[in-house]
């Protein structure tokens, strides 16, 4: 290896492959960086990411191509004319390339193509108080004590999942804010939205709801979010204090 030729660990951590996704996510990496994550390292004489970038060519730079390569063609060997010694060796054709890091390729390729044949995902919108009461109802739906969801969505209204944040007793539960907020954050929701049950039946808020909604709503407008709706659910409807004027 040439003296002046930096291996992977010796590399700024900005271009290494693993770091530089963590900074900036898959999408910035190469196919040959994101498939030298996958086999790890590479040889003294050339990085993961050269390993890589030379197979890919072999491939004519296709995902495509290097999903259909069997076993044996990655692990192949061929021969290479020694000048020094005037004979002809047989050496593999990747080295460095063993057969654990071929089969981790060929079984990321093998997922690439499943993913391609699934259905596209058709996420759930919601628009108004009864989207949501509809949503949350069979969650919620008789329960004898309280509990509290929070409802994440893109821009679009676009549900992004649910989480139940708290568990309580016949009369109340306590719901904390930060949790929300990180799980916001966490799962890149811009829309919130809010939804408890009173086991008593009664619509009515009360002065704990109407705490946790300001509190809720305060947060969400600090961190750029939109606070859809809270909404209360009982077995006889809901309420809801985007309808009520209260958001």
């Amino acid at each position: 290896m040439s003296a002046l030729r930096l291996n992977i660990k010796q590399q700024a951590a900005e271009d290494r492959p693993r770091e530089k996704l963590m900074a900036k996510g898959p999408s910035a990496l190469s196919n040959a960086e994101l498939l030298a994550i996958l086999i790890g390292s590479g040889t003294t004489d050339e990085t993961a990411v050269e390993l890589m970038q030379r197979v890919l060519a072999d491939c004519g730079n296709s995902l495509i191509t290097l999903g259909r390569r069997s076993l044996d063609e990655l692990m192949s060997e061929i021969d290479v004319k020694d000048d020094v010694a005037g004979k002809v060796k047989r050496m593999k054709r990747y080295k460095g390339l063993g057969e654990a890091k071929a089969v981790t390729i060929l079984a990321a390729c093998e997922l690439a193509r499943r993913r391609s044949e699934e259905p596209t995902l058709v996420r759930k919108e919601i628009h108004s108080s009864v989207d949501l009461f509809n949503y949350f109802l069979p969650k919620m739906q008789d329960l004898p004590h309280e509990e509290c969801y929070v409802l994440l969505m893109n821009q679009a209204c676009k549900v992004l999942g649910h989480l139940l944040v708290s568990r309580g007793g016949l009369t109340e539960t306590a719901v904390d804010i930060r949790m929300i907020m990180r799980e916001a954050l966490l799962k890149r929701a811009t829309v919130l939205a809010l939804c408890h049950n009173h086991p008593s039946g009664s619509l009515r808020p009360s002065a704990d709801d109407d705490r946790l909604t300001d509190r809720l709503s305060n947060s969400c407008k600090m961190m750029g979010i939109r606070l859809l709706d809270h909404i209360i659910v009982t077995d006889s409807g809901f309420y809801s204090y985007c309808e009520e004027g209260r958001l």
